[in-house]
């Protein structure tokens, strides 16, 4: 069960965009999952690194997976396709996929060990399970907005079940799932968003979403928060994008998992 505390609007999966992979070019015959695939930027990619390959992009809800189709459409990427599947309940045979691939996902559902423990039934032996979620976030300077954005995004996630921001425990749950720890490589990753185009790209979105996505009108309507303190929050994103001393990190933790 996902515990997503907003939905697929506009602002959302603008922001989202910006999960794409390195530009590298491949030519490989792999059959790849990509779980929560959203409006499907990485599978897309996946796609064309892996053009005699397929991939497989699912989502739990259908409202991103049209505009998915329309992404591999509009880029001529023939050799995916998207569809509903249940991350809890993966239906594909075992030793199905050379590589089961997850982003920003695993903190959004109730348990996490159990889905890793599908990702690892159906990936095949010498495969790869792939995660990445977030760990920490940093910004300057500072900015009661995005305090209190912050602080209400991890409470509502935390009420419904959820994990935010789980990258440096991650690999605990991949050995919860049966992986053994000499089989799981942790790393890191991160985005910084400083420039005038970067700061706008995310502090515009996560302004937007404070005012009209799922998440503003859960937020209300469950008493998470007011209309005036969600605008306070649009207010100190706002104050973001227009600061031109201002950046924004955020670190990520990975694991690569082998069967």
């Amino acid at each position: 069960m996902a515990v997503y505390i907003t939905d697929h609007s506009t602002s959302l999966a603008h922001s989202v965009q910006f999960r794409q992979l390195p530009p590298t070019a491949h030519n490989t015959d792999v059959q790849i999952l990509d779980i929560g695939c959203g409006p499907g930027s990485i599978s897309v990619d996946f796609a064309r690194r892996a053009n005699h390959g397929h991939v497989i992009g699912i989502e739990n809800v259908p409202d991103p997976l049209d505009q998915a189709r329309h992404l591999a459409a509009s880029q001529g990427v023939t050799n995916v396709d998207f569809r509903l599947g249940d991350i809890h309940a993966l239906e594909f045979p075992d030793n199905t996929f050379d590589i089961v691939h997850v982003h920003q996902v695993l903190q959004h559902i109730i348990d996490p060990v159990k889905a890793l423990c599908e990702m690892r039934r159906i990936v095949k032996r010498g495969g790869i399970v792939a995660a990445r979620e977030s760990a920490s976030m940093i910004w300057y300077p500072e900015n009661v907005g995005i305090d209190n954005w912050l602080e209400i995004t991890q409470r509502m996630g935390k009420a419904k079940g959820g994990n935010p921001h789980p990258g440096r425990y991650i690999h605990v749950w991949a050995e919860g799932a049966g992986f053994d720890l000499a089989n799981i490589r942790k790393s890191t990753g991160s985005w910084c968003f400083s420039t005038p185009e970067e700061r706008q790209y995310w502090g515009g979105s996560m302004g937007e979403r404070v005012r009209s996505s799922g998440l503003a009108k859960t937020a209300v309507e469950e008493g998470y928060a007011t209309k005036e303190e969600l605008e306070r929050i649009s207010k100190g994103w706002r104050e973001f994008v227009e600061d031109e001393q201002a950046w924004f990190g955020l670190l990520h933790g990975e694991m690569l998992c082998w069967k």
